[in-house]
């Protein structure tokens, strides 16, 4: 009796899917078909290369600002920043100076605050807009990775997302703690 039930609905299966695979033959070309299919490969590869938005990261809540260091790079908020500290260039620690707008894509470090012994996940947006500060440089590369794992290498112009595409300087938003191992 089993079989039969199991024969029954295998042959409707069969029956469906070839009426399936029929109708769609008779509208979709090979061509156009092995084309789609290879777009689809070729962009899901090339999907972890294109920059992400992380904008949001800078409306986050922001740690004290009481044991920041003004131009000193020894900040531990600083510890993958490469940059001019927007801080020596009219701006703050986690804000940018007036005329520059925040990038909307930026870098991620996670970096160690002695103070507390705690781990946090800073994101390094540039300032964009104005021409280079020149002033306060750092260059901290904790946990920087390849050219082509953007989201975590900061040696690029993160402002080429914004319209204004001058760099300025670099600001360090907590996002939040890092997760424990």
């Amino acid at each position: 009796m089993s079989d039969i039930i199991i024969t029954r609905l295998m042959a409707a299966f069969d029956r469906a899917a070839e009426s399936a695979f029929r109708r769609s033959a008779q509208a979709i070309g090979r061509r156009s078909a092995l084309s789609t299919i290879g777009k689809l490969l070729v962009g899901g590869a090339v999907l972890p290369v294109l920059p992400f938005d992380r904008s949001s990261g800078a409306r986050a809540a922001d740690a004290p600002k009481a044991d920041a260091a003004d131009g000193s790079c020894d900040y531990w908020r600083y510890c993958a920043l490469d940059g001019f500290l927007c801080s020596c260039c009219g701006g703050s620690v986690s804000a940018c100076p007036p005329g520059a707008e925040p990038s909307k894509v930026t870098w991620v470090g996670t970096c160690h605050n002695p103070n507390d012994g705690e781990d946090y996940l800073v994101s390094y947006n540039d300032c964009c807009g104005k021409t280079s500060c020149g002033r306060c440089l750092c260059n901290g590369n904790v946990g920087e990775r390849p050219g082509y794992r953007m989201g975590i290498h900061n040696d690029i112009n993160w402002c080429m997302a914004n319209t204004q595409s001058m760099y300025h300087c670099t600001v360090s938003v907590l996002v939040g703690m890092a997760e424990k191992k």
